[in-house]
């Protein structure tokens, strides 16, 4: 079969850009609206997306005087949309870091269970001092650290998801038996992290995990996806960026021992969409114009690891900027953003306008030939095996896209027309994994 695109919706309130809500158009409040959100996820399903994505973090995420920042908990708002869909996966960010694997791994086997085999767990471990204090912490652990836990984590998780066979239910009526009792195991876990006996409360549900998705690419980054992720959520400017990343995962993929084509690849990408490259460079240009840098100003600071006072809006980014070595959260991306200011000699100013849209992932201006061209550019050069598509508006850029870049990218085969499977897992193209205790007990 010919390879084709896999596609993702990142919702994000109003959209991805940090203005959005300040248009006409928009609906402030959309952020804590199911419909707003049954909305989405439908046109995002009758386009044929593979999944839709709700990002989360257990702290108040943005400055709430800045834009929408109120976060629905992901699993419960995605059971909701469960209900009024019938294929799209369904995607939630939980932290492994703030998290125990018995309640997490129960919640995500759970909703497997009610969106039939459609749901996937974007893994993270948690930046930020801020969340730490909301768990009686002082500061945040190592990034190291964070990352062993998070591999433990996965270790419990799967074990939890394995602990029913999937024959272990026989509901038998006649003879009184539900369940073969030597079928549903206890997982006896004793880690550095964790002290877990099991067995899970849910029976293995019908992907038998949920989708792996991963989102750092730091060097502990790469190296826990290349040994877990199936999907990777990644931010990348530019095309050298992402090729380096693609190659980077896959080879480190198949170090781990895995398929590479069994890790899918996914950059983040930001199209602002009009009929013709005035129009979209008009819809650009009026989101940068409600910019406020006031704000804008601090949440690079933040990333970047110093005082705002020392970003001068007019001026470059201070040439003795704390190293990536030196902070312990968002070290990826602050690397990239350091990199971008200095690569393309931007100001304060000029680097909060680009990033304004996609927070560090490829923002792209154009009609929607041109949008359907870069797409496909990456996509056969070694960079994407599909996008994780970040509209700058919502719910304008997601219809635009559906209406207007999808039909091209189908009529060049670059793209489903029908859903083949009903599984997350079959979307991507992913085998169901096996039962890891039946394969350790024989």
């Amino acid at each position: 079969m010919t390879r084709q695109l896999h596609f993702n919706l990142f919702l994000h309130d109003t959209g991805h850009h940090e203005a959005s809500w300040r248009l006409p158009e928009s609906d402030p409040n959309a952020n804590l609206s199911l419909a707003a959100h049954q909305h989405l996820t439908r046109v995002a399903e009758d386009a044929k997306f593979d999944s839709v994505f709700l990002a989360d973090s257990p702290v108040l995420w943005s400055d709430p005087g800045r834009r929408p920042a109120g976060k629905l908990e992901p699993t419960l708002l995605l059971a909701a949309l469960a209900a009024t869909t019938t294929r799209i996966g369904l995607i939630a960010t939980a932290s492994t870091s703030y998290n125990e694997p018995y309640n997490l791994a129960r919640r995500f086997a759970s909703l497997d269970h009610l969106s039939g085999g459609r749901a996937g767990w974007n893994i993270v471990t948690t930046a930020g001092a801020a969340a730490a204090r909301n768990f009686g912490l002082d500061d945040q652990p190592l990034h190291r650290t964070r990352y062993e836990r998070a591999d433990e984590f996965l270790q419990v998780s799967t074990k939890l998801w394995d602990s029913w066979t999937d024959d272990a239910i026989v509901a038998d009526k006649e003879s009184g038996v539900h369940a073969v009792r030597d079928r549903v195991r206890d997982i006896g876990h004793h880690g550095a992290h964790f002290q877990v006996q099991g067995a899970l409360n849910v029976p293995r549900s019908p992907q038998g995990w949920p989708l792996l998705v991963q989102a750092g690419s730091s060097d502990n980054g790469r190296e826990f996806a290349a040994r877990w992720a199936e999907a990777i959520f990644v931010a990348n400017p530019t095309l050298a960026e992402s090729q380096e990343f693609y190659a980077d995962v896959k080879r480190r993929a198949v170090a781990a021992g895995r398929d590479p084509d069994h890790v899918v690849v996914l950059p983040g990408i930001v199209p602002v969409i009009g009929d013709s490259p005035a129009e979209a460079l008009e819809r650009e240009a009026e989101l940068e114009r409600l910019i406020s840098p006031e704000y804008a100003v601090g949440t690079l600071a933040t990333v970047l690891g110093v005082e705002v006072e020392r970003l001068r809006l007019d001026e470059p980014l201070p040439a003795d900027l704390p190293t990536e070595d030196e902070i312990e959260g968002h070290k990826s991306r602050r690397t990239l953003i350091v990199e971008w200011a200095r690569r393309d000699n931007l100001t304060v100013r000029q680097l909060i306008g680009k990033l304004g849209g996609g927070r560090g992932h490829r923002t792209f201006t154009g009609t929607p030939v041109q949008v359907a061209d870069t797409i496909q550019h990456y996509f056969e050069n070694g960079a994407a095996d599909g996008f994780n598509i970040m509209p700058a508006v919502l719910p304008s850029g997601i219809e635009a896209f559906a209406a207007k870049v999808v039909p091209i990218l189908q009529e060049r085969g670059l793209f489903r027309t029908e859903y083949t499977g009903r599984t997350l897992r079959e979307h991507y193209g992913l085998p169901r994994p096996a039962n890891t205790l039946e394969l350790i007990n024989g």
